[in-house]
């Protein structure tokens, strides 16, 4: 296994988790890609987009099928969120884009989690490469992260 998956799968283990970090041949950087490689439904992807609130940078644990309402973000953090750069990326989290995992960063970081994964029995995060996934409930999610379950996914106006 990939050495920074097998850091993640490691770190999994360490809390408590029971799942085992999948490594495929082709790409799982997308949520659609991941959805076709582990057989499952896009919203079942949990999509780690990390923003930069003020100088903080924050983590958005959203649902494969949705888009992240910055508006909601902000109602969290007081400051309205931006897009972290890929650099800002890599130092917040240790990790490309594309391969973020949820766990495993060189400081905890504040996490939201979108309430439509919490829909799912399973979900499927990123294990630190652009080709390995983990499956886990959205409950262990929750309480490995440390993160907050809030709607924020981007609603067409009624």
């Amino acid at each position: 296994m990939n050495p920074t998956a097998q850091r993640i799968a490691d770190t999994l283990a360490a809390l408590d988790v029971e799942t085992a970090v999948i490594e495929f041949a082709e790409s799982t950087r997308t949520a659609e890609e991941a959805a076709a490689a582990i057989g499952t439904q896009v919203g079942q992807i949990v999509k780690s987009l990390v923003f930069m609130a003020g100088e903080a940078p924050v983590l958005a644990l959203v649902s494969g099928t949705n888009r992240l309402d910055p508006a909601r973000l902000r109602e969290q953090t007081g400051d309205p969120p931006r897009r972290a750069t890929a650099d800002e990326v890599r130092a917040a989290t240790g990790f490309a884009i594309g391969g973020v995992p949820p766990i495993g960063h060189p400081q905890p970081l504040r996490t939201f989690i979108d309430r439509d994964l919490t829909d799912y029995e399973t979900v499927y995060a990123a294990a630190g490469t652009p080709h390995t996934v983990f499956a886990i409930t959205p409950a262990e999610l929750t309480r490995i992260t440390g993160g907050q379950v809030i709607d924020l996914a981007a609603r067409p106006a009624d």
